[in-house]
């Protein structure tokens, strides 16, 4: 006799994604208990693709070849050193003896292979031993990551836009080079005074130094524009080249001409005699005005062109009172000046030259994540960490640009959309403080996130990506799309 079943016995499969019904809610109280266990966790679970993106890069190749580290040869070598110092800074932690805090932790003791760092002062003693030679080698190292970050975001960029500007570090210690100088928040207080130059496009760091606390001169703004050529990525035919008025010389104009770039530099010493009858209005609803001229300063060797506009003043005395003339025109205006090789209408070419105000964010943003952090009394000593903490800063944008790269074309609503304009605060909280667990099974370590984590798919996806670009011949060697100009000979 056959009996019939009308009851299903089909076992559901286990969902993999977030479920709200995937666990009951819990229960804590005062009377909670509390106790440890024998598993490693880490809240830096992100750090886990960050070092497949350096593997992606093929950083250590690219390290090994180009840096030229000190005479004091570490334990743990150059490599691991400078890593754990970027490892540190893209944490978010920017002072050196923060390592305390990292030293026991499962992800960053697993990249070094050890159960614990090693003391804070190690990483301060190898920071002593740097010098400018370290600080030019990191730029090096800058230079061949940035093409090879360009070719895995599939870049290609002809005409870029250059933005220079200068800050000032206030100092509060007895450090070398430390000057009183312009220092507008901290009037009279001695300060480093570093120029920082980045691209707006991918709004990366280019190119830049630790300074003393002095202005800028002719020849030093003529020798820093000049060293840009050999940083730009093989793609770059064009570069405008914008910088404020510290930058204003005869020496600068020289060197973005022979280095064949366009440049719009802002000027406050020279007086250009504009014709007063070209002043022109492009709307009319606003009430400022622009003209142009091409006019030789005194010490240059050839003339050229600058624009102007003049912004009215507002009248402050009360209309009850009757207003008393300015003696003569220019009193009644706030001229703002600028010197370019461009073509066209003056209100155009300024237009270009005020999308410049960006790096004012770019460079507080640079501050927030170590470069206000002075670690040592010698100047040599900050200039390499300097290079160090914008070779962070770049990692991080690079990291962002393949993140935004990994979502699908269909994907409509994601936490990682749009993460490429996000600021390093938020994307850290997206691709960094991921609780993760490391666990050990079939004879391998695993690193495993919580499922009732909604950043999980989006970190899961972006390792997977990771992972088969990993597989792949790297893009700047199986067609390319532009030839690299700081190519290495083994890969």
């Amino acid at each position: 006799m056959v009996k019939q079943q009308f009851k299903a016995i089909t076992e559901k499969s286990a969902s993999k994604g977030f479920c709200d019904g995937s666990c009951r809610p819990r229960k804590i109280t005062a009377s909670t208990t509390f106790g440890t266990c024998t598993e490693r966790l880490s809240p830096f679970g992100g750090l886990l693709g960050l070092i497949k993106f350096l593997d992606l890069l093929k950083f250590e190749e690219v390290f090994d070849q180009v840096y030229r580290g000190p005479s004091r040869e570490p334990d743990l070598g150059h490599y691991r050193m400078v890593v754990g110092i970027l490892m540190l800074l893209f944490i978010g932690f920017n002072r050196l003896w923060h390592f305390v805090y990292i030293r026991l932790d499962a992800m960053v003791c697993g990249f070094f292979e050890l159960v614990r760092l090693p003391a804070a002062s190690t990483f301060w003693r190898y920071v002593d031993s740097l010098g400018i030679n370290q600080a030019h080698s990191i730029l090096r190292v800058s230079r061949v990551l940035r093409e090879r970050a360009w070719h895995l975001c599939r870049l290609r960029y002809r005409l870029i836009h250059v933005s220079i500007d200068t800050t000032a570090e206030t100092i509060y210690g007895d450090q070398q080079g430390a000057r009183v100088g312009y220092n507008p928040r901290d009037r009279g207080k001695k300060a480093y005074r570093p120029v920082l130059c980045f691209i707006d496009e991918t709004r990366e760091y280019l190119l830049g130094k630790l300074r003393k606390g002095d202005v800028v001169d002719g020849v030093e703004s003529g020798a820093f524009i000049t060293s840009l050529k050999d940083h730009l990525p093989g793609c770059v035919q064009k570069v405008l080249l914008r910088a404020d008025a510290e930058f204003f010389s005869w020496e600068s104009v020289l060197a973005a001409t022979e280095a064949g770039f366009h440049f719009i530099i802002a000027s406050k010493k020279a007086k250009p005699p504009f014709d007063p009858r070209k002043w022109y209005q492009p709307r009319r609803s606003n009430p400022i005005q622009y003209n142009s001229c091409v006019y030789q300063p005194i010490g240059w060797q050839f003339p050229c062109r600058f624009v102007a506009m003049r912004i009215p003043k507002e009248e402050d005395s009360p209309p009850s009172q009757p207003l008393q003339g300015e003696l003569f025109e220019e009193d009644r205006y706030t001229y703002r000046v600028f010197c370019t090789d461009l073509r066209g209408k003056a209100h155009k070419i300024i237009s270009k030259y005020d999308k410049r105000a960006d790096a004012e964010n770019l460079i507080g943003e640079a501050k927030r994540e170590g470069l206000d952090a002075i670690p040592s009394a010698k100047f040599k000593n900050n200039y390499a960490f300097f290079q160090i903490v914008m070779l962070a800063y770049n990692l991080w944008r690079y990291y962002k640009l393949l993140a935004q790269k990994s979502l699908p074309d269909s994907e409509g609503c994601d936490l990682l959309k749009g993460i490429q304009d996000n600021t390093i605060r938020i994307a850290r909280l997206k691709l960094l403080l991921i609780a993760g667990k490391l666990a050990y099974h079939n004879n391998r370590d695993q690193v495993k996130f919580s499922l009732h984590d909604t950043r999980m798919p989006s970190m899961l996806r972006l390792l997977g990506y990771l992972d088969e670009a990993r597989a792949k011949v790297r893009p700047w060697i199986d067609n390319p799309l532009w030839i690299c100009r700081f190519s290495l000979s083994s890969s």
